[in-house]
């Protein structure tokens, strides 16, 4: 963006906030509402990406203010997490346990999915007695010291080494990978059933099932990342539910906290009680589960849950599938709203992107595949705005790719 350009809001936003691309969007969001942002010219934007699946409910939905009202009227933040009693933590901590599994009947709250991530991997550690990982090839699971060990691409790591050791590396729905693994000294395995940042690339059955009998053989827990796919984004409560195995640990994040930062690691009794002793405090957050945080995502989640939206999620899905036909588009791949549409791989994403944004659709690229847009909108987006959408990706396409 040229200097001579910049509103006066840009121009503090360069001179005096971090920046982490030489190019951001820079768009000034003055307000949002619903699935819609508006710039300081009051022009909306559809928002085809929710805050990269956090907003599920969309922008300030009725039910998210009032339950976060209701709570700064009790109380804010009181003490680090888990030694006082918070209603709202400990009831959103309750709902969780009882839409899972059995054996996932214990929630430790953090701020963030890479937060979370973190926490998950020391607690393997601790209760294992092992120090190896393994992860999947191309996998993002968040920006820490930690979460980047399991990252394998080095333009992301090569700045920040050492990094964490003995990290395997898998490829997604490669089965004989696993065969391969060794088979001691590995803490946990980490596994996306949908990688988000390769362009929503799915996992197989029999991968997921070859993965889980690893884990069952080797004592290593098997970890499911379900941070962008957890609570209802592909249609599923859980997307571990469409493979029917059970993690040991389940780490979620974004869309937890109905907009909120909040994440967290749901595990059994028996494997979290290892953070209680030797040492005590074996992780430790002071704002985790923060009460505010904690009754936003509450609200969300069982307001997604009380109203039967997941079928209509899978619907919308599959909407956006039956529009998106061009000869530029190589695929949509994904599940429900986390979707990516791929492509010809002529097109330079991040100038299709900028197009978009000036027709009135906000969306983004992934880490780790510059030919798809990320389309992972407010679960409330209506088929109207589906339509808008896909026309503008066609009629945008015809410029690119015909023009």
């Amino acid at each position: 963006m040229h200097p001579s350009s910049l509103s006066a809001k840009q121009q503090l936003f360069f001179d005096h906030s971090a920046q982490t691309n030489p190019e951001p969007i820079a768009l000034v969001v003055d307000s949002a509402l619903g699935c819609e942002l508006f710039d300081e010219q009051g022009k909306a934007y559809i928002d085809l990406i929710s805050g990269i699946s956090v907003s599920a409910l969309g922008h300030q939905h009725p039910i998210v203010k009032e339950a976060i009202h209701n709570q700064i009227d009790k109380h804010m933040h009181i003490m680090v997490y888990g030694e006082v009693v918070q209603s709202a933590p400990v009831d959103y901590a309750h709902w969780l346990t009882q839409q899972l599994p059995s054996n996932l009947n214990s929630v430790y709250f953090v701020n963030s999915g890479s937060e979370a991530i973190d926490a998950a991997m020391k607690l393997a550690k601790r209760y294992t007695g092992n120090s190896g990982f393994v992860a999947q090839d191309q996998a993002y699971h968040g920006s820490g010291q930690g979460p980047l060990s399991l990252m394998n691409d080095a333009y992301f790591t090569q700045a920040y080494r050492p990094l964490l050791n003995n990290v395997y590396y898998i490829k997604q729905n490669d089965i004989q990978a696993v065969k391969n693994l060794p088979l001691y000294g590995v803490a946990g395995v980490f596994i996306e059933l949908i990688q988000s940042e390769r362009g929503a690339k799915m996992a197989s059955p029999d991968y997921i099932v070859a993965v889980r009998e690893y884990c069952n053989r080797t004592g290593a827990l098997l970890i499911v990342d379900e941070i962008q796919t957890g609570l209802y984004r592909t249609g599923m409560p859980f997307e571990f539910l469409r493979y029917e195995i059970q993690p040991d640990v389940l780490v979620l994040g974004k869309s937890l906290g109905g907009g909120m930062p909040l994440g967290c690691i749901i595990t059994s009794t028996k494997i979290m009680s290892a953070f209680t002793q030797n040492p005590i405090l074996g992780h430790i957050t002071t704002f985790g589960g923060h009460p505010v945080c904690a009754a936003a995502g509450l609200a969300s989640s069982k307001y997604i849950f009380e109203n039967h939206l997941t079928l209509d999620i899978q619907r919308k899905g599959q909407l956006f599938k039956n529009l998106l036909k061009h000869e530029a588009i190589v695929s949509v791949e994904g599940q429900g709203l986390l979707l990516a549409c791929h492509l010809h791989e002529s097109i330079n994403i991040i100038e299709f992107n900028k197009a978009l944004l000036r027709s009135g659709v906000f969306t983004d690229w992934f880490l780790f595949n510059m030919n798809a847009i990320r389309i992972a909108p407010p679960l409330i987006i209506s088929d109207e705005q589906i339509n808008q959408v896909c026309l503008t990706i066609l009629d945008n396409l015809d410029v690119f790719f015909g023009g």
